[in-house]
């Protein structure tokens, strides 16, 4: 409403009297001033008016026009955290909404019990959320809090759902009978001798093989020198909560054992995928370790242990096995040479059930891609690497992308592979000789490169095995990241860790299957996990030279699939923060930020879930939303 104020004009209205044409008479003495006179009273006050009536409400404005869409979302979100000492390990998200993490290697001073479990997290411990499906999650979360007390850092916290153990290091499931463990969860013995090596305390990569509604099988890598994988048959009730009906460790003494099980991934066709990691001794510029099978070098005992009384073959590891047949009483297993020997994270198989992409967790890492034959056989196939162009002018991690050319190294099959690994079968301690390898030597390497037509010989810098003989592809599959480097492709990533896709998404993307009509659907990409951003990532040389703004704590990446499942650009997602300590002035992780991711996992909704394997009291699992919709 408005006011108007109305204002009163007083005029003063001056009479002029004149005389009829005579002039004015002289003016007269002015005469004394009367005496004031007395003041009235005053007048009794009128009554008060009666209250006006109320005005009528006024009509409804009319909406206002809608504003404009806001940004990519870039919010994290605290799911969980696991106590003092653990990695956020084993992430995967079945159909069902079934979230399973592992909690790796947690101190063994931790000593509180909770109420759900009423089991303490001092040893590795493999678990789910209980009480929440994570297929239809809301995106209202409140994040959990970063632990304060005794108690809270030394169990998991979560913000959705209760953590449910389902079993931890030693755990034999005695209630079973017969079809518990006898030797217990994690534990691990010799091939000939079947004494014990080892009880691992990492827990890995978690893939849940699903029987039909509600039950299962879930298979856990364990990450050790030797290493592993368990299977646990499981069923959940109406409250959300799984029991356990059978437990075996999968026997791997076909396939001379396995090693270091990092992380891995379901096929398309059902068949867990385990990584064998840091079991490949060898260097940004050198192949396998010439100390090997040094008598004096101890680096190889608990694998030399897995062997006895036969001396290890280091080519009988570093590759991506598959387990076939995973529901039957007898699983069998095979290493698929074909996809290269290499410190292996994890592989993504892409819905033309052909196209593999894999990691190499190390500094000076590759990125490789491997297609088959023939789809769902990973038995044979071409195995490339990826050269990087990074984008002109910039290097901060957080809008730095890079261009993908793939180089490739060369086509092969299992059966070939293994008939050049059988040739190093018999070399032992014995054959050690100081300054000299027993295996391929870089000098083989360069000669592949170049195209001769025989190795070279010992004098020539060439290993025993292959001297002057003629050349083969041995080299692209048994020493794969030096074959990719002197062929051009980038060897500079600093521990390339998971990656992740979600088939639904990218089959819609790629092929519009499921696509609503009209409907705008986005490009399909796969994610990548980046614990450090350093060394060679950051050395100012080379493909890749990045500043170390974030350096220690990593970040994320994603990569554009195309209509062929070729990967052709990779480009920054989201980066740890860091703050300088006010104590010691050392550049610090920000708690409430990435702090090495490891672990990535896509949802179906187009949100990932990333779990670390960082610096903080408490490790965390995070949920990211690449774009809030």
């Amino acid at each position: 409403m408005k006011r108007v104020a109305l204002s009163l004009l007083a005029s003063a209205i001056a009479l002029s009297l004149s005389g009829c044409n005579g002039d004015d008479g002289a003016q007269g003495l002015q005469g004394p001033q009367g005496e004031q006179g007395v003041a009235g009273q005053n007048g009794v006050d009128g009554t008060n008016g009666s209250n006006g009536t109320n005005g009528s409400n006024g009509t409804n404005g009319s909406d206002g026009t809608d504003g404009k869409d806001g940004a990519n979302g870039a919010g994290l979100v605290r799911i969980a955290t696991v106590p003092a000492g653990a990695e956020v390990t084993g992430l995967f998200l079945t159909e069902g909404g079934d979230l399973f993490f592992n909690v790796q290697h947690p101190s063994d001073t931790n000593a509180a019990t909770e109420n759900y479990n009423n089991r303490t997290y001092n040893t590795g411990t493999v678990g789910v959320l209980t009480g929440v499906n994570f297929n239809e999650l809301p995106r209202n979360i409140i994040n959990s809090p970063v632990p304060s007390s005794d108690t809270e850092k030394q169990i998991v916290m979560s913000a959705v759902g209760q953590y449910q153990i389902l079993g931890q290091t030693g755990d034999t499931f005695a209630s079973l009978g017969a079809k518990g463990l006898a030797g217990g969860l994690g534990v691990h013995y010799g091939i000939n001798t079947k004494a014990e090596i080892i009880k691992n305390d990492n827990p890995d990569f978690n893939g849940f093989i699903s029987t039909g509604a509600n039950s299962g099988f879930l298979y856990t890598n364990w990450e050790s020198y030797p290493g592993g994988m368990s299977r646990l048959k499981m069923s959940k009730n109406e409250f959300g909560k799984w029991s356990i009906e059978e437990a075996m460790m999968v026997n791997f003494d076909l396939v001379h054992g396995t090693a270091a099980n990092c992380f891995g991934s379901v096929s398309p066709w059902g068949t867990p995928l385990t990584s064998e990691e840091w079991i490949v001794d060898s260097a940004v510029d050198t192949t396998t370790n010439p100390n090997w099978n040094n008598p004096d070098d101890h680096a190889t005992d608990t694998i030399e242990a897995l062997t006895a009384p036969a001396f290890p073959n280091p080519y009988r590891y570093g590759y991506i096995a598959e387990v076939q047949n995973p529901t039957t009483d007898t699983p069998d297993v095979v290493k698929h040479f074909t996809i290269g020997r290499y410190e292996h994270e994890n592989s993504i198989v892409m819905p033309d059930r052909r196209t593999v992409y894999s990691s190499q967790d190390d500094t000076g890492g590759v990125l490789f891609k491997f297609i088959a034959d023939q789809p769902e056989d990973l038995s044979s196939g071409t195995l490339y690497a990826a050269k990087l162009t990074q984008d002109a002018g910039l290097t901060d991690p957080a809008v730095t992308g890079f261009d993908i050319q793939w180089v490739e190294l060369a086509s092969g099959a299992n059966a070939t592979i293994e008939s050049w690994i059988a040739q190093y079968d018999d070399i032992n301690t014995s054959d050690y000789v100081d300054g000299k390898t027993s295996y391929i030597s870089m000098a083989d390497v360069q000669a592949w490169v170049d195209g001769k037509a025989t190795y070279p010989t010992e004098a020539e810098g060439g290993s025993p095995i292959t001297a002057g003989k003629p050349m083969d592809n041995r080299v692209a599959f048994l020493e794969s990241r030096q074959a990719a480097r002197l062929k051009g492709a980038t060897a500079e990533w600093r521990k390339l860790e998971g990656l992740s896709i979600n088939q639904d998404r990218v089959i819609e993307a790629v092929t519009g299957q499921d696509r609503v009509p009209g409907e705008i659907v986005e490009k399909a990409y796969m994610y990548i996990g980046i614990s450090d951003i350093d060394n060679t990532m950051i050395d100012g040389q080379g493909d890749m030279q990045l500043s170390a703004r974030v350096k220690d704590c990593g970040g994320v990446y994603r990569a554009h699939i195309d209509n062929n499942y070729n990967l052709t650009r990779i480009e920054p997602v989201v980066m740890g923060g860091t703050y300088r300590s006010s104590l010691s002035g050392a550049e610090r992780c920000d708690v409430n930020q990435l702090s090495q991711p490891d672990n990535v996992i896509v949802m179906k909704d187009g949100r990932i879930i990333i779990g670390e394997d960082g610096f903080q009291g408490n490790n965390t699992l995070w949920l990211y939303d690449p774009k809030a919709k």
